[in-house]
């Protein structure tokens, strides 16, 4: 079987168990890559374990991929193993075990309010209020349609987020007046934000709007499109919402997860002193 037939029926099989699309495409550019560096081998059967390790190793020390890309080349090669071959193999030795215990980076509300008031393209300002407005992850945001926003009812559907799970989120008054002024402009048809094809839009063009409006803002925190999302889950627990909400506004599986944000709250929160204001 060619590497070509390997992904097509690697896709296949992921679908047949209803992974998520954004999980499906990412496990085929983990195996797309694997199996480049195998291509010299006559088949996977005969692959010693060896080469798997000096692969993530090769990843490891020449390319310093991060410990989540390790893991997610680690679990698509397992999953190559078991869902092509019918084999499971045992690499779990080869995920990072380093903890690396960093806080999420965030944007102050006042960095937010300059970031969207220096957003001067509507369509551009919409995409970045309805990220930090609703949590989104930018695969939530590229997917959404017009069908999800619930105005009516002032609640946007999030389908088939990560971990195939659906949920809502509230629609607040003020992105629905930005969402409107948009989509008179441009007049989507199908996703909420479109190429210029009509086709969904590009990662890569929102963090480009995001790069382009943090210049034009002059803010220097350094932040992705991600740091809008916990920015979201930081300003609602300062706020006093319940973590267990924010957990479920942020589609978190684990509260484990949602209480990262926790840690830069508490700081906010508590205003310890230092040992040097009692000389």
């Amino acid at each position: 079987m060619d590497n070509y037939a390997i992904l097509k029926t690697f896709e296949n099989k992921l679908t047949t168990q209803r992974y998520a699309s954004n999980t499906v495409k990412a496990y085929k550019d983990y195996a797309r890559l694997f199996l480049k560096y195998v291509d010299n081998y006559p088949s996977l059967e005969s692959l010693p374990i060896t080469i798997i390790e000096s692969f993530i190793n090769e990843k490891v020390q020449k390319e310093q991929i991060s410990i989540s890309y390790q893991k997610g080349l680690v679990g698509a090669i397992k999953k190559i193993y078991e869902l092509i071959l019918n084999e499971k193999i045992k690499l779990d030795y080869l995920y990072p075990k380093r903890h690396l215990n960093k806080l999420p980076k965030f944007f102050s509300k006042e960095e937010i309010r300059l970031l969207l008031d220096n957003t001067e393209n509507i369509k551009h300002k919409a995409i970045l209020t309805t990220i930090y407005s609703c949590g989104l992850r930018l695969s939530e945001l590229l997917n959404l349609k017009i069908k999800d926003i619930r105005s009516s009812d002032k609640m946007i559907r999030i389908n088939q987020s990560k971990g195939n799970k659906d949920r809502i989120v509230s629609l607040p008054d003020k992105l629905l007046d930005i969402l409107r002024e948009y989509y008179l402009i441009y007049k989507p048809s199908d996703y909420l934000f479109e190429g210029e094809r009509g086709n969904r839009y590009s990662e890569r063009s929102v963090q480009l709007i995001l790069k382009k409006s943090l210049s034009m803002a002059k803010i220097k925190t350094e932040g992705t499109v991600h740091t809008l999302r916990h920015s979201y889950a930081t300003h609602l627990i300062q706020s006093g919402i319940d973590i267990r909400i924010v957990q479920e506004l942020l589609g978190h599986e684990n509260i484990k997860t949602t209480m990262i944000n926790t840690h830069i709250t508490d700081i906010d929160k508590k205003k310890t002193p230092s040992p040097l204001d009692f000389l």
